[in-house]
């Protein structure tokens, strides 16, 4: 049962999807253990890791009880992984954290008060880029203050790994099952719904760049955004080629400067 209470001090759940994490998931769920505001919970959902993520997991559960680990027998997917940590996850709060991420040691308690101060159903923050071994750079991904469906069309600049969302304000969360861009997706159907989602100006998230991840591969992303236009938003094809060529700039943009 889900905890929907006013309560001030509100159970947050850490959505977390693993693959193939090991080199990394000890610093992910160190990042969580190190926060600031303690009431959470942390489930970790891995997609059929091939090498020892599971046994180092499965070491953090049996020394923390706010850890949890469910196993799929079989690679269904992040989205897959992602909407089943949902299912299980009993906190009136979301927010996602991939299994090669971190967080900086205040992010819940800050973002927690921003949006409880404001009754913010949907935030996210700035977040800085930290090189596949663990080092920090001076790419910093900077956020407006607010962002609506339109604006997020043009630009996804929401990162995953910052977001936090009021289920008991939004109601249902579900990501789409697509391998890629499930999180923008699902990010345009809040706001379509009419939420608007408030950026923290503040670095609160470490999003690790791995080499040959989905997210690195630049022609796989920008494909699978023209089918979040035409096959999901159902855009028509001159609105489609309108927010792509928008997509495509912000993108080239935003690259140039890291």
């Amino acid at each position: 049962m889900r905890h929907t209470t006013q309560q001030k001090h509100p159970l947050v759940s850490v959505i977390t999807p693993t693959y193939n994490s090991a080199r990394f998931i000890h610093n992910t769920i160190e990042s969580v253990q190190r926060q600031t505001y303690v009431n959470w919970e942390m489930i970790i959902v891995d997609d059929c890791s091939q090498d020892h993520t599971i046994e180092i997991v499965k070491q953090y559960v049996s020394r923390d009880s706010r850890i949890r680990l469910i196993r799929f027998k079989e690679n269904r997917g992040p989205a897959v992984a992602r909407n089943v940590a949902i299912e299980h996850a009993k906190g009136r709060y979301l927010a996602f954290l991939d299994g090669d991420d971190q967080w900086m040691p205040e992010k819940l308690e800050k973002q927690l008060r921003f949006m409880q101060d404001r009754q913010i159903a949907f935030s996210f923050t700035k977040y800085m880029k930290i090189t596949e071994d663990g080092k920090e750079t001076n790419s910093i991904i900077n956020i407006p203050e607010k962002v609506n469906y339109k604006q997020l069309l043009k630009h996804n600049v929401i990162g995953c790994l910052t977001v936090m969302l009021d289920v008991e304000m939004i109601g249902e969360v579900k990501m789409i099952d697509i391998r890629s861009r499930q999180d923008f997706a699902l990010w345009l159907t809040l706001c379509k719904k009419g939420f608007t989602a408030y950026g923290l100006q503040e670095v609160l998230s470490k999003y690790r760049v791995v080499k040959g991840s989905v997210s690195s591969n630049k022609i796989k992303m920008a494909k699978q955004t023209w089918k979040v236009y035409r096959e999901i938003e159902r855009l028509g094809l001159l609105k489609s080629i309108w927010y792509f060529v928008n997509y495509l700039y912000f993108s080239i943009k935003k690259y140039s400067m890291v």
